[in-house]
């Protein structure tokens, strides 16, 4: 008997990816589309210049009731949860008694409720802290609903066509919309460093809606090769990899995360330590960086000081199409973060040069 295989999950658009001809694979436990027969290289750049189509209906949504949820979930993340107002939306993360980072997550706040946003591999451990340690609220795992997100300069005009209204939101506002014949949920953000909107919908109309999507002339499905080397140039964490439990905010350069109120105030699992890091300063930061040269470095590459010491290690990295290079990012000794320190990658046996670097990669083009 060999080994059994495992048995992953598939969204509302599996059948969609499949006759679109995506290449598939397993992550966070779900069969999801890696690239499309174009390939990474020609769905980053239409995403830049166009509009992209994200399956993201793997990760988490999750609404939360009660007399008073905003105050809450400030009990399990540093955001400001209490200031937002209603119809905005705001990124924080869940923290463990250590400072670490346990999963980073989006909240928007509506009119009765919380909606949240984690990721799909953490989804069923922060549902779980979640409803174990929010007082007085109830807990809601979203398990009908899909989510999609239609990423780029497009994205605006595609989606106007349903409903003019959508040019009058800007990043990070959230709201029930009618899209045509479909009610959504639409928040507009975009974790590719371009505008966007992300579209929750029931499961049941996901396909046909996707399939109206993709019939306008700008849009076309985009992978999970993509979506990663997109949120790369833009600078932003990969929860797994750029953040987890061993890192906290400050040191991931998360503290813009954090208002001053709860900066002084505290109240959220590791905020002594926080306190302290903001304070004091960090040993490693989190930071940019960009090689020499045409060859990436991947995640797990050592990085070496001028002497040839090993001063920290990349977590992300790859080529980034938009740019034109290789790009990188990792946590280094806080004496060297300075951007234009020189470094050295160990790629495949050989130290190569390397110098840190401000992020993100490409100038963010956010609906303000």
């Amino acid at each position: 008997m060999g080994d059994t295989a495992e048995i992953l999950k598939t969204t509302p658009l599996n059948a969609l990816h499949k006759e679109l001809g995506a290449r598939m694979v397993p992550f966070a436990g779900y069969e999801m589309p890696v690239q499309y027969p174009t390939g990474i290289l020609t769905e980053h750049k239409h995403t830049r210049a166009a509009a992209g189509l994200f399956d993201v209906s793997h990760m988490g949504q999750v609404k939360i009731t009660g007399a008073d949820p905003s105050r809450a979930l400030e009990a399990l993340v540093p955001g400001d949860i209490v200031a937002l107002d209603v119809g905005r939306m705001r990124y924080t993360v869940f923290t463990n008694d250590a400072a670490g980072i346990l999963d980073d997550l989006m909240v928007n706040k509506r009119d009765r409720d919380l909606f949240v946003i984690v990721n799909a591999a953490c989804k069923e451990q922060d549902i779980a802290h979640m409803r174990s340690r929010l007082k007085g609220c109830e807990v809601e795992y979203l398990e009908d609903r899909a989510l999609l997100a239609l990423q780029g300069p497009a994205a605006v005009d595609v989606l106007s066509r349903l409903n003019s209204v959508m040019p009058a939101m800007s990043f990070g506002m959230g709201a029930t919309l009618a899209l045509g014949k479909y009610e959504a949920f639409v928040t507009r953000s975009g974790y590719t460093g371009e505008d966007g909107y992300e579209i929750s919908l029931p499961a049941a109309q996901a396909e046909e809606f996707a399939r109206w999507l993709l019939s306008q002339p700008e849009v076309k499905p985009i992978g999970l090769g993509a979506r990663d080397s997109l949120r790369l140039e833009a600078g932003l964490c990969l929860y797994g990899h750029d953040i987890d439990t061993t890192t906290t905010p400050i040191e991931a350069g998360l503290a813009w995360t954090i208002s001053k109120r709860r900066r002084e105030e505290g109240g959220y699992p590791g905020a002594a330590i926080v306190q302290q890091q903001l304070k004091d300063g960090v040993s490693r930061k989190r930071v940019g960086i960009q090689p020499e040269g045409r060859a990436p470095a991947r995640e797990g590459t050592e990085i070496l000081n001028d002497k040839g010491e090993k001063i920290g290690v990349i977590t992300s990295g790859g080529f980034g199409p938009s740019v034109d290079a290789p790009v990188a990012m990792g946590y280094v000794g806080t004496d060297y973060a300075k951007a234009g320190t020189p470094l050295s990658l160990m790629v495949r046996g050989k130290p190569l040069p390397a110098k840190t670097c401000t992020l993100p990669f490409i100038t963010k083009r956010y609906a303000k």
